[in-house]
């Protein structure tokens, strides 16, 4: 049964969400930090575009990643090797989930509207949501951005401008996240990019199981502190 939310800040069980179309839990309610932080804590986000009301989802299966599962290549492991690129953490979160946005947009249409772009700002500035950003020279050719919870980051979306940009993105969060004790990477829904990155499926009674352990978890150190990742 599909949920109508309104101003009251909750949501229904994610197990109640729909078969069809897959995951479809509730419309409505509001991008407000609050709201995005809960449904993030049930195991629930928000995916919609401009012509669409304001969507819940929560999928069976869902697609995870554990960090230390991430699979490199030996072309990727070179291409880390050669310091072709800079990567960075917190210091462009804005310019990376803006590029994910028109990148997208331009490509094959988005569900990162401008409510999104600037509710994930509000939830930047907050210590919640965080950036990996890669650099050639003075530009910007890649990165990523998502949100934490204990030691559970929550992926939203990559973008590339060069070759294997998004891959060493994802190889930087892997390993930094993986230093500081963070355990797991939620994908969200499977695709065959991030399957070949050695992303799984697991069905959504698992992961929201792992979810409540996981987000108790604190992170080792001063994870998310702004500067240059060494890969």
């Amino acid at each position: 049964m599909l949920t109508l939310l309104n101003h009251t800040l909750w949501f229904p069980d994610p197990q109640q969400a729909l078969d069809d179309p897959n995951g479809l839990l509730a419309v409505g309610g509001d991008l407000s930090p609050n709201r995005l932080l809960l449904a993030y804590q049930m195991g629930i986000f928000p995916w919609f575009d401009k012509s669409q009301p304001l969507l819940w989802w929560s999928p069976d299966p869902r697609a995870v990643l554990e960090p230390e599962r991430l699979h490199v290549s030996r072309t990727l492991a070179k291409l880390a090797r050669s310091q072709r690129f800079k990567v960075t953490l917190n210091t462009a979160f804005e310019y990376v989930i803006h590029a994910c946005r028109s990148l997208r947009e331009h490509r094959q249409g988005t569900w990162i509207t401008r409510e999104i772009e600037l509710a994930y700002g509000e939830l930047h500035r907050a210590g919640h949501a965080h950036s990996i950003e890669v650099w050639q020279g003075h530009d910007l050719v890649g990165g990523l951005y998502g949100l934490n919870l204990g030691t559970l980051f929550c992926g939203e979306s990559m973008f590339h401008r060069v070759d294997n940009a998004s891959k060493i993105a994802m190889l930087a969060l892997c390993r930094h996240f993986a230093r500081h004790g963070g355990q797991l990477i939620d994908c969200q829904l499977p695709n065959p990019h991030l399957l070949s990155l050695g992303a799984v499926t697991w069905p959504r009674q698992r992961f929201l199981h792992k979810l409540k352990v996981l987000q108790q978890q604190p992170l080792t150190g001063s994870c998310w502190q702004p500067g240059e990742l060494k890969l």
